[in-house]
């Protein structure tokens, strides 16, 4: 019979990569955790650990044994979520991880909608980008993750997840002021010589940004990086910068500057809710879930701000 809490170690170790962050991330020493998975491998009776160069990878037998702690831990998932669907009350902690737009546009709302409904939930939130989010997820340190996936640009669906559909966040192209009229005319392309501010390379955003600026045929000159899209408005709002920004950042509230429509491509990205499988039974999964549809459904005071002209293709 093999150790639960041994296997968790072992999963922990591929979803974090090495004994350092496994200790760090259970406030064990790394001795302790080299111990308890080489009493595994006397449990299973195969090497379980490989040295590459100075850090360790599974082994394939491993890797079965992973797979079968994270179906066990799903059916404790499930267990949990019978037991507080059996109470009277919904109590405990729910920790969410958000991306920045959604934390400041939907989070509050979904907060005061809990303390009205379930008053003895204890809501924790960190404002997380997506990238690390899920793998906060996998590793047992968020239970919900709001996620952003862009339009043309592939996110990955690791199998332990189920992500929920929460809406839809149209993108806008934001820019300084245009004298040129003529110009107007000539759409996105008129921006080739335009400094850009975009989100940090290898990111999603960035990805989906690129390959609309390219299909207008010419390559951004992005001189700006940042996640922080309070900044990409401000750069914007300021004259130095053009950028590509969700409705999401005005929610609520009319926008500073004029919204034009992205003439190229897919415009819309789609917002999400993820959990560990098994555990969307859950009241208090649930709960958050029902709150934050309720929050991107809620009436919004905005009134898009239009230039004169519509771009054109």
């Amino acid at each position: 019979m093999f150790d639960l809490h041994r296997l968790r170690l072992l999963r922990e170790l591929k979803h974090r990569g090495t004994l350092a962050a496994v200790a760090s991330a259970l406030s064990y020493s790394p001795s302790s955790i080299s111990q308890q998975l080489s009493l595994l491998e006397s449990e299973a009776g195969v090497p379980l650990l490989e040295r590459v160069g100075r850090g360790v990878r599974l082994t394939p037998q491993a890797e079965v044994l992973v797979a079968h702690t994270e179906a066990v831990l799903e059916q404790l998932e499930q267990a949990e979520a019978d037991i507080a669907s059996s109470l009277s009350e919904l109590t405990g902690t729910l920790r969410i991880a958000s991306f920045q737009t959604a934390a400041l546009a939907l989070v509050p709302t979904a907060l005061t909608l809990l303390r009205d409904t379930h008053p003895s939930l204890r809501i924790q939130v960190t404002q997380m980008e997506r990238e690390g989010a899920l793998s906060a997820l996998l590793a047992h340190d968020v239970d919900v993750v709001i996620d952003v996936e862009y339009p043309g640009v592939p996110s990955p669906r690791p199998a332990e997840l189920e992500k929920e559909f929460l809406g839809d966040d149209s993108m806008h192209l934001v820019y300084p002021a245009v004298t040129n009229t003529t110009k107007l005319q000539e759409g996105l392309r008129m921006l080739a010589g335009y400094p850009w501010v975009m989100e940090p390379d290898g990111t999603a955003a960035r990805r989906w940004a690129m390959t609309v600026c390219r299909g207008a045929g010419f390559e951004p000159d992005v001189r700006y990086e940042s996640a922080d899209l309070l900044l990409h408005l401000r750069l914007v709002e300021q004259g130095h910068a053009a950028a590509l920004l969700p409705d999401l950042v005005w929610l609520g509230r009319r926008p500073t500057i004029p919204l034009r429509p992205v003439p190229f491509g897919q415009k819309t990205r789609t917002l999400v809710t993820a959990v560990r499988r098994g555990s969307s039974r859950h009241p208090a999964i649930q709960a958050i879930r029902q709150a934050l549809v309720t929050a991107v459904d809620k009436p919004s005071e905005t009134t898009l701000l239009r230039p004169p002209g519509e771009l054109s293709q």
